[in-house]
């Protein structure tokens, strides 16, 4: 975005929202629980205030408060409007008619791994993009995206980062296959070097290709209701970052095998920083990279099958009841489903077969479904009631104690006489 707001000629203002928290929801910066986001909301301020030719960016935006961020909805509609405060003193900046761009950054997870979601008023009137939602026929450009970014990572590819651009896409050219003659590179290369940096870049492109395949997964799984999910949610990223960190550690004579390992072993590393679930997004990233081991296959349809039952019955924190309604709701279903298709009309059976079959199916599932489930009800609304006596008996008791009146101590028969 700092590129971009360069070419477009804008001030490029950064607001770190780290630095504000989930404590910040107003722009005043006397209102800041601690200087650092004292700081950012003055920069946030002076930005507004210098209105034209400004790109307003917003960085990690998981990090705030949602009531912070709907103090820029008016700014995101056709009003262009926002109340800020500037030199102490409350001010309204009204930007219709001026060259003001702002974009906000974040992650839909927060720091503690839960879902981040930002104000529906605030979505709807902006423009959202996903990193890897890549417009139709620029899936290329996006996939070289992540080779131009990691060469300065690579001691082999670091001088191609200060040559023409055209070399890296022949060479990539080249990496993939296609005849490209040495005469249309502008350095010239030796015949080693050509297929040391080939080797290397067909290397990346394997890296490349999983951290895209992680990507669109991250990007799917943060998408999904969890009513709806048939696995546990994949948190793992593949970035530019860590495309970057990928690239300065490997080498044009790696293996196949060896390179898998340096994924699973920068992946091991990225997973034990979650909050939960290292060990379903390790086995997920085996799935990926096509190389799963019988264990691993085996112990992630395992856990995949508990998801779902899990999911099923409500999550760990539901009612007793409820878990037992869901249950019988699944064996209905199950037992629906086992049902004989219907017969041709030359073969169906009489009206009294067919309203004897229905009376007898609704026996069945009055006995088998309804029954234990009022049974349980009434179980628990009887638990219930004994607990209310046993309190109600027990208040009373203590009310019994405190109303009693402590006795003295009788006088000695001497202060008598």
């Amino acid at each position: 975005m700092e590129y971009v707001a360069d070419r477009l000629g804008l001030i490029f203002v950064r607001i770190n929202c780290p630095a504000l928290g989930h404590g910040v929801t107003a722009i005043d910066p006397a209102n800041a629980p601690n200087s650092a986001a004292r700081q950012e909301l003055e920069k946030l301020n002076l930005g507004l205030a210098m209105g034209s030719n400004v790109m307003l960016y917003l960085d990690d935006i998981q990090h705030t408060s949602p009531e912070f961020l709907q103090k820029f909805i008016a700014l995101a509609d056709g009003t262009r409007r926002i109340e800020g405060v500037w030199n102490g003193e409350p001010r309204s900046y009204d930007m219709r008619g001026k060259r003001f761009a702002i974009v906000m950054a974040g992650n839909p997870y927060t720091e503690s791994g839960d879902v981040f979601k930002i104000p529906d008023m605030l979505a709807n009137r902006a423009d959202i993009y996903n990193l890897g939602d890549v417009l139709s026929g620029r899936e290329a450009a996006f996939a070289l995206s992540y080779i131009e970014n990691s060469l300065t990572s690579n001691p082999t590819l670091m001088p191609l980062a200060s040559r023409d651009p055209k070399d890296v896409q022949l060479l990539v050219q080249m990496a993939q296959g296609h005849e490209v003659p040495s005469s249309a590179l502008s350095h010239a290369y030796s015949a080693v070097e050509l297929e040391e940096i080939k080797a290397l870049l067909q290397r990346l492109f394997r890296a490349r290709d999983l951290l895209l395949k992680v990507n669109l997964a991250y990007i799917e799984s943060a998408a999904q209701q969890e009513n709806y999910r048939m696995a546990p949610p994949f948190k793992l990223q593949g970035s530019y970052r860590n495309m970057t960190k990928l690239a300065g550690k490997i080498t044009a004579l790696m293996r196949d095998d060896e390179l898998d390992a340096l994924l699973r072993d920068h992946y091991r590393g990225e997973a034990q920083t979650l909050t939960t679930g290292a060990e379903e997004n390790l086995l997920r990233l085996a799935q990926l990279l096509g190389s799963p081991t019988p264990e691993e296959d085996a112990r992630w349809k395992s856990i995949c099958e508990e998801f779902v039952r899990q999911r099923k019955l409500g999550g760990a924190d539901v009612d007793g009841s409820q878990r037992i309604a869901s249950s019988m709701l699944d064996v209905a279903r199950a037992v629906d489903a086992l049902k004989p298709e219907p017969v041709l009309a030359a073969e169906s059976p009489s009206e009294s077969q067919r309203l004897a079959d229905a009376m007898l199916q609704i026996a069945v599932t009055y006995r088998e479904l309804i029954l234990p489930l009022v049974t349980a009800t009434e179980r628990r609304l009887e638990l219930d009631r004994s607990i209310k006596q046993d309190m109600e008996r027990l208040a009373a008791d203590v009310q019994a104690t405190r109303v009693v009146p402590k006795r003295g101590p009788k006088p000695d028969k001497e202060q008598q006489g």
